[in-house]
């Protein structure tokens, strides 16, 4: 691999010389480079202008001689099915493509401190990506720090999110699923089979997959004609623990709801148990429909009826648009979302006995 200084490469201008330009010390000059966020933004804007224009060799180039070139995918976990299905369709693209993949799992340490935000990254895996000389990545539900993004930008190292937690740089390319779309038709199903009391128990507040999926949930029951219960919204992160708990608060309303669409394959095993605890069965007592269509799904008894969200070829198409841009091309947009789709499975039944015991 040639790196900056190597033979036959004329080097750039030190990071010395980057932070006398600057009028910053080389050690903050280095925290800019690397990403760090102990970097006050007026000090990182005099590093970053610097940087472009004394024309500072950031990250070493793709050595075109090599055979195969690196491309990293960093998930927030390895220990999912959801984390699997993007693996699958990362491993296949790559291999069409000629590209070797490069799997980790990056979380914050903080996590367990900050458990109503996603995960975010840790700052060791950006400087792993030079010495691994990774010519692209991608990231799944992945949530970076406006640093993190410069120091990508400045290493000039291609990225494509997948389906991104909060709303990227308006430059950052990203694939997604119809989301508000399928909010739609999980609430369409459920008004079909007869329901209008249907709650929703989405994940984080403030994400973009459970902003949309409960804007198409309300969209839906305002083009049914049926009135929307703000009482019948509920968040639970992400855990089946705080999905159980929301649907037994549900379940203790003076008007409970017959049917609920939880936003996650994962929360619906809770709100499985959550049921089971008070003696209601699905879906005699409450119809549930999930999101994602995981091994899960199928696994439950009655098996889920969910929302097929396509990881696997969300995740091929992030990588074919990360090698586009890898050779130079920039996609006509930022944005690509893929299509969902309703999987009726034994789940959901027109409304039965008023749960909750209320009467």
């Amino acid at each position: 691999m040639v790196r900056a200084g190597s033979a036959g490469v004329t080097a750039g201008p030190t990071l010395a010389v980057v932070a006398r330009e600057a009028g910053v010390s080389v050690p903050t000059a280095s925290k800019v480079v690397n990403g760090r966020e102990d970097v006050a933004p007026e000090t990182r804007r005099r590093v970053t202008e610097a940087l472009d224009r004394l024309g500072y060799i950031r990250r070493p180039r793709f050595d075109g001689g090599r055979a195969t070139r690196l491309v990293d995918l960093v998930v927030h976990s390895l220990e999912t099915s959801g984390s699997g299905a993007v693996l699958h369709g990362a491993e296949e693209a790559a291999d069409d493509a000629g590209l070797e993949l490069v799997v980790s799992a990056a979380l914050t340490r903080s996590r367990a401190e900050r458990p109503e935000r996603p995960e975010r990254p840790e700052r060791g895996w950006l400087d792993k990506l030079v010495l691994r000389g990774s010519s692209g990545v991608l990231f799944h539900l992945a949530e970076l720090s406006d640093p993190q993004y410069a120091w990508l930008r400045q290493h000039r190292i291609p990225f494509v999110m997948i389906d991104p937690v909060l709303e990227p740089p308006p430059d950052a390319v990203s694939v997604g699923a119809a989301d508000w779309r399928g909010g739609v038709t999980a609430t369409e199903h459920l008004l079909a089979l007869g329901h209008e009391r249907i709650a929703v128990v989405a994940g984080h507040r403030h994400t973009l997959c459970a902003d949309a999926r409960i804007a198409g949930y309300r969209s839906a029951l305002a083009a049914a004609g049926v009135r929307h219960h703000p009482e019948y919204v509920r968040h639970a992160g992400s855990g089946e623990d705080a999905a159980g708990r929301q649907v037994r608060e549900l379940l203790d309303l003076p008007e409970p709801p017959t049917a609920v669409f939880v936003c996650a394959d994962r929360m619906a095993l809770g709100v499985y148990e959550a049921l089971a605890e008070r003696g209601l069965r699905v879906p005699d007592d409450m119809s549930v429909v999930g999101y994602d269509d995981l091994p899960e799904a199928r696994w439950l008894t009655p098996a889920l009826t969910t929302v097929r969200q396509p990881l696997s070829e969300m995740a091929a198409t992030a990588l074919r648009l990360l090698l586009r841009m890898m050779d130079g091309h920039r996609p006509e947009s930022t944005r690509t979302e893929l299509s969902t789709r309703l999987v009726e499975r034994a789940s959901t039944a027109p409304p039965g006995p008023r749960p909750g015991g209320h009467g």
